[in-house]
């Protein structure tokens, strides 16, 4: 009898948890992540795509919040538009993600001691390339000339 009991109140329960689960109201009240955003007007249209460009995916690593199609990107951006609407300017905006993320989610970090080998290596590379080129052409130039040789014709 108790395991007739068990099997009943399973099923009683599982018939009331299918029954609320199909009544409840729908919890997501976002848009789904596929839809495209609304902006109120022009301005804050130019505001965000001026400033979702300067903001790298943290997944892809090699593209703006702009330019990926990443998950993150996509709730990024929902979450920059929803920071601008509360009245927040760039500068807070772009201190907020990187206190979340680092440094790593500006596309243009700015220049401090911890950042001068990102901004001036490749300069610094260049330089000590002409050099060794400098260098090596004037080792060369020391060697004595071909001697013309007048007899051949060309």
């Amino acid at each position: 009898m108790t395991a007739l009991r068990h099997v009943a109140l399973a099923l009683l329960l599982s018939l009331a948890g299918v029954s609320l689960v199909a009544l409840a109201p729908r919890v997501n009240a976002q848009a789904p992540a596929g839809a495209p955003l609304e902006f109120r007007d022009a301005g804050e249209e130019q505001r965000f795509h001026a400033l979702v460009v300067e903001l790298r995916c943290v997944m892809c690593q090699n593209q703006s919040l702009a330019d990926s199609n990443a998950q993150i990107a996509v709730d990024l951006r929902r979450e920059v538009l929803a920071l601008m609407r509360e009245g927040r300017s760039d500068e807070e905006i772009k201190d907020y993600l990187v206190a979340r993320y680092g440094e790593f989610v500006l596309y243009r970090p700015e220049v401090e001691s911890r950042t001068w080998l990102l901004w001036f290596g490749p300069f610094a590379v260049l330089l000590l390339g002409a050099v060794a080129v400098v260098v090596a052409v004037r080792r060369r130039g020391g060697d004595a000339p071909v001697p013309v040789d007048d007899t051949q014709e060309w």
